[in-house]
């Protein structure tokens, strides 16, 4: 059973106190299918979530199965499903991809039997068999309902909470997943709570909880709600709602509360009696091992990593456009840098070891010199520059969008029992790849192709790092912020400065370098690679920069803390909940 005993969420805004949820108390039994409705911004969607655990509640318990949840340890991920307003499953992946990847997310199945078997019982429930192959970004509003749910059964959960899961639906698909939430109230003792707007279908609910203002207004039978409203239609409730203050209504609920709940308690003695309501299912001899009536654990960190890095690949491999795009940027970039190898491609003469008897013919000598070290020391110190500042846009396209585009999503499954850090380490394994095929590809075309003249290992481990550390730095902006938009915005902001801001077209103030460098990858990297270069190139380098040259230790540290740093806060972001509101 599950009960609110004085329920309360507030918030504090512009220093007063707002009750969304005030003074909630109500008892729901097993196997109970109730509806939660009320005009808009009533507190439908803050009650469910409080009851989740996602919105602490300020005052009151919550009880569930004796156990008082408000002191004790919150729901096993596996006692409870939440189906949001939003499609918790991406478009590229079919319908039997996307339960599979939520059973293993979920549920540690023994073997690859036990796993089909979990994966059909919850399709066949849902009556998604005929669409199981089809992808989810081609799917109807009310298919896609049906699939949020079938994702959240596979862990079979006790206790099932629907939020507006009815929303934008036609008449028919509307009537087709209230019966399918009924049916599935009807199996095993599973209470469903369904926030919902429309007052369609009422009669199949159990029982009607109506909130006015965060408050409780009446919660009986369906049958009972007219009466008790004193109107004949039931889309004349809302406007009768406005005409009296959320206490006074309150006030009215507490006299007759007790002899609606009553009236609840006897229509579900007589569901139980005709057989209607199942409060577990029998096991026979023959199926004893069925997966529905065993408790199941959640898988470990590397099942959930693995299960996660593949299911990236897959989405990478079917979004054409983004793999179009990392393909055009791969080849593009070198080719683009190759284009000012001429400039640095000539040799550097030297001054002559005697010395001249004219003069003028020495003075026009050291000039050729100095002239031939500009052209090719600004060249080459350019390019390399060049090379680096690519290397952190492909970093901000790698990472930009990866946590934050799908933030709402990735809430969802960590509620279910997903890991932070089996979806964390998901991420930097796939953005490794990334990382690793980008600088290396440069290193290696831009050394065969082109003008850098220096050690190639050196050079290729710290046009790796660059990519490394604003890969991880963009991905840590990425799990901090809420949307993909943010993100993309902060991380090309990120990218923009880098050039200035390195002092490697133009020394900055001595204050200010002082102070940017540390944060500033770009420097780093540039400063390692053309200490990596030949000694003669290197002098040619460092005669046309006003730029002080750190160590390659140095450069080398440096870009490790960064990619470190990215890493820790992203690391942070994730562990951080961002719930859509």
């Amino acid at each position: 059973m599950l009960e609110l005993q004085d329920v309360c969420f507030t918030i504090r805004k512009d220093g007063t106190d707002i009750h969304l949820v005030d003074q909630i108390s109500l008892k729901v039994p097993p196997g109970h299918f109730m509806a939660i409705v009320g005009p808009s911004g009533c507190g439908k969607t803050t009650l469910l979530k409080t009851i989740a655990g996602l919105n602490p509640e300020s005052a009151g318990s919550l009880v569930w199965e004796g156990r008082n949840l408000s002191k004790d340890a919150d729901f096993d991920p596996s006692e409870i499903g939440y189906v949001p307003q939003f499609s918790i499953a991406y478009d590229p992946l079919t319908v039997d991809e996307s339960i599979e990847a939520a059973t293993r997310l979920r549920v540690k199945c023994r073997n690859h039997q036990e796993l089909d078997q979990r994966i059909d019982r919850v399709i066949d429930e849902t009556g998604l068999g005929a669409i199981s192959d089809r992808l989810v970004k081609v799917l109807s509003g009310g298919q896609k309902r049906r699939l949020g749910l079938a994702m959240e059964l596979v862990s079979d959960p006790k206790i099932l909470l629907c939020d507006e899961v009815t929303s934008g639906l036609d008449p028919r698909s509307e009537r087709e997943i209230v019966h399918l939430l009924h049916d599935l109230s009807r199996k095993k003792g599973r209470i469903v709570l369904s926030v919902t707007h429309s007052l369609a279908h009422l009669e199949l609910y159990d029982s009607i909880l109506v909130l006015h203002e965060g408050r409780v207004a009446f919660h009986g039978p369906p049958e009972k709600l007219n009466h008790y409203f004193s109107v004949k239609d039931t889309e004349e409730i809302y406007p009768q709602l406005a005409k009296q203050a959320s206490e006074n209504w309150l006030s009215s609920w507490r006299k007759h509360g007790d002899v609606y709940q009553k009236m609840i308690d006897r229509n579900r003695e007589c569901l139980i009696a005709d057989g209607s309501l199942l409060l577990a299912d029998p096991i026979s001899a023959t199926d004893s091992t069925d997966l529905a009536d065993s408790a199941p654990g959640l898988p470990g960190f590397l099942s959930q990593f693995a299960t996660l890095l593949s299911r990236r690949w897959r989405i990478f491999f079917r979004d054409r456009g983004q793999v179009l795009l990392q393909l055009a940027i791969l080849l593009c970039f070198p080719i683009l840098i190759t284009l000012f190898s001429d400039k640095a491609s000539g040799n550097i003469r030297k001054f002559s070891d005697t010395r001249q008897s004219d003069f003028v013919a020495e003075i026009q000598e050291q000039q050729s010199v100095r002239g031939d070290q500009a052209k090719i020391g600004s060249a080459i110190s350019g390019i390399i520059m060049f090379q680096v500042i690519l290397l952190s846009l492909m970093g901000s396209n790698n990472s930009a969008r990866e946590i934050a585009g799908e933030r709402p999503i990735y809430e969802k499954e960590k509620f279910g029992g997903l890991r932070p850090s089996a979806y964390l380490a998901s991420k930097v394994a796939f953005l490794s790849c990334l990382v690793i095929c980008q600088s290396l590809w440069m290193a290696f075309f831009v050394n065969f192709f082109g003008p850098f003249r220096g050690d190639f290992v050196q050079h290729a481990g710290f046009l790796l790092l660059i990519n490394a550390a604003m890969t991880a730095i963009c991905l840590a902006i990425s799990s901090w912020m809420r949307t993909a938009e943010q993100a993309s915005l902060m991380s090309i902001y990120l990218v923009g400065f880098q050039l200035p801001l390195s002092g490697a077209v133009l020394a900055l103030p001595e204050k200010i370098e002082a102070f940017t460098r540390p944060f500033v990858s770009a420097y780093w990297a540039w400063s390692g690679s053309v200490e990596a270069l030949q000694t003669q190139v290197h002098d040619a380098v460092k005669s046309v920069i006003d730029t002080s040259l750190s160590s390659q230790n140095s450069c080398l540290y440096t870009l490790g803390a960064h990619v470190a740093v990215g890493l820790i806060a992203a690391w942070a972001g994730a562990r951080r909940s961002q719930w859509e509101s």
